[in-house]
């Protein structure tokens, strides 16, 4: 078993342990552990927002959650040898719960606090909670499905050069500009007043947090990128900017499907990540990386049938043809699955739900017939505990009447 680098304690917050974890990224956060290019080690994290979100029958903890402070990130790591222009090879050798808190969330996020894919149809905050058996997963709040985990990071990545921050700095400026008082927002700009800098001296931390990147998008390094297939056996080519390269990680996910669309749309847990590390020099300019590039894992579930719903670049509500718009056309397909669920008993919510934490297939199918995108989102139908498939006789199972956690 791998040595574990860095460990969370349950009985406190993020900001009260003895090594810090971070919720911002800046290229001057000190490494909290140096390995050599070869080395494995393992890597204990919290939820993507620090302990905020409880196992209960209440969705009180999503409605208020505090998203000034997350993600809070493991590391950074730093690994001998590591120069800008390299990149990092970061091999997933194996992820899964940790034994205090072997239970999963996912959250449908109100439109004043972060809001989701779908938020112009579901804009109050939910929240539904998960059992872990072993592989699979089931949830007291979405009765008739089960399913086994696709363990993975949703956010990993390396430190940031301060060119790059300066960069996306300005340009993310730019776009709030365009409408900074938007709900949901466009995005999340620096926010020092919560800002946890792992190791950085407390001046110079106050400092760094006026400038310090917010976790919430994945950028060229990497970040909150929410690929599903990063699970075990996964292999990421991470572009290195910093000496060290600075690898961190977190927001673990027992589940997810393609597009995590419910914001917290994914089955998000505490738990741990094996790490094994090593170098490509000037892997940069000998591959052209500008993002970083990964091999999926080999062991992921595999699905024989699949239940698939097509959308189209044509707004639900006017009815508006957009050109080629893919997101409109995802949104469109998500929806029809959504439709098509609750002949079968489920709630909306609940079927928003599946969609967000299952391991569905998103893609775009069509993107050059003018004027219509075509996406589709394809469900495994042997998640469900009934036949989903349409037949002349029309739905003949619904799941017991109930509905996830709602907001008092």
């Amino acid at each position: 078993m791998a040595k574990t680098a860095f460990s969370v304690d349950f009985n406190k917050w993020p900001e009260e342990q003895d090594i810090k974890t971070h919720n911002r990224w800046h290229p001057d956060i000190p490494m909290i552990e140096w390995y050599n290019p070869g080395d494995e080690f393992r890597v204990e994290t919290y939820d993507w927002t620090g302990g905020q979100i409880k196992n209960d029958d209440s969705a009180n903890d999503v409605r208020d959650v505090d998203l000034t402070k997350v993600h809070y990130l493991s590391g950074p790591f730093g690994v001998h040898g590591a120069e800008p222009g390299d990149l990092m090879v970061v091999d997933i050798l194996d992820a899964g719960a940790l034994p205090a808190s072997a239970w999963g969330f996912t959250g449908i996020f109100a439109r004043e606090n972060g809001g989701g894919f779908l938020v112009e149809h579901f804009p109050e905050a939910r929240k539904a909670c998960w059992d872990f058996h072993g592989i699979y997963t089931t949830s007291r709040h979405v009765p008739g499905v089960r399913w086994a985990g696709i363990i993975h990071p949703g956010l990993i990545g390396c430190l940031p050069s301060r060119e790059l921050m300066e960069t996306a700095n300005k340009r993310e400026a730019a776009l709030l500009a365009t409408d900074p008082n938007r709900v949901p927002p466009l995005l999340a700009p620096p926010h020092a007043d919560t800002a946890l800098m792992g190791q950085m001296p407390e001046a110079a931390a106050a400092a760094a947090a006026k400038e310090a990147w917010r976790t919430v998008p994945p950028r060229e390094h990497g970040g909150n990128c929410d690929i599903k297939n990063l699970s075990r056996g996964s292999k990421i080519y991470f572009p290195v900017y910093v000496n060290g390269g600075g690898l961190s990680m977190g927001d673990i996910h027992w589940s997810q499907g393609d597009g995590e669309i419910t914001f917290c749309g994914a089955i998000e847990m505490a738990g741990f990540l094996d790490i094994g590390v090593d170098l490509i020099k000037g892997g940069i300019e000998k591959y052209g990386v500008i993002n970083p590039i990964f091999r999926p894992s080999p062991i992921e579930p595999h699905f024989a049938e699949y239940l698939v719903f097509e959308g189209i670049s044509v707004d639900e509500h006017t009815g508006e043809q957009y050109y080629l718009d893919a997101h409109v056309a995802y949104r469109r397909a998500c929806l029809n699955a959504v439709e098509y669920l609750k002949k079968f008993g489920y709630t909306g919510a609940q079927a928003y739900v599946i969609l967000g934490t299952a391991p569905v297939e998103g893609r775009i199918s069509g993107i050059v017939d003018i004027p219509n995108a075509c996406c589709t989102v394809a469900i495994p139908t042997a998640i469900f505990d009934f036949d989903i498939n349409p037949n002349a006789q029309g739905p003949t199972r619904q799941v017991p009447a109930s509905d996830i956690a709602v907001a008092s």
